[in-house]
Parts: C-alpha cells; sequence; structure tokens
C-alpha cells in the first residue's frame, strides 16, 4: 500500500529509491515521499507511544496539523512524519513517549 496523492502535498513522482533505517532495520522508500509514506509501504503503520498509557499512534491528519505520526528522525523527537520527505540513510525511531524506547525505559 503506497500512498501517490497527498491532499495538501500535492502528487507524488517515484523518484529513486532509497534505504533508509527504522527501528534498525534496512528498509526502501523513494526519495522525497514523506516517511510516513515509505512507512505504510513497508507495512509499518504505528508511529509512536503515547506517554500515559503506551497506546499506539499512527498517521492520522497526514497534513501535518497533528501529532500522531511523530517519531524520531535522525536523533530530533518529534518529527512530523507525514509531511517530512524521506532523504537516503535516514534513521527512523518508534517515539516512546517523549523518548526512544531505550530511554523510557531507564
Amino acid at each position: 500500500m503506497r500512498i501517490n496523492k497527498h491532499p495538501i502535498l500535492g502528487e507524488f513522482e517515484k523518484d529513486r529509491k532509497v534505504t533508509f533505517f527504522f527501528d534498525g532495520k534496512e528498509i526502501e522508500g523513494y526519495e522525497g515521499e514523506p516517511i510516513a509514506a515509505a512507512l505504510m509501504a513497508n507495512g509499518i503503520t504505528t508511529h509512536r507511544h503515547t506517554r500515559k498509557r503506551g497506546t499506539p499512534r499512527g498517521i492520522f491528519c497526514a497534513i501535518g496539523r497533528c501529532t500522531d505520526c511523530v517519531m524520531i528522525v535522525d536523533g530530533e523527537l518529534n518529527v512530523r512524519t507525514c509531511i517530512t520527505p524521506l532523504k537516503e540513510g535516514m534513521n527512523v525511531e518508534t517515539q516512546y513517549g517523549l523518548s526512544a524506547k531505550e530511554s523510557a525505559e531507564k
């Protein structure tokens, strides 16, 4: 399943395939497409877990207005993956509350 047309960002041209990392696993997407679209195309729908209850969240609005799709991207917390373009070699991590899982467990 791949998002080809976004209500705000428009249509996506399938540019060159790039490799990026999701929670340490190497996967592929198309350069310039939203990170969330590349994750969805790889069957990944959970982007973060809430701070209080640990409830999984993923794409909700897909236009950058909510925070359900925020993840840790290249070490930066709270990146809205629905509007952030994918680049070669990005390191994308599931966010747990306000941190990575390792930090949240300490």
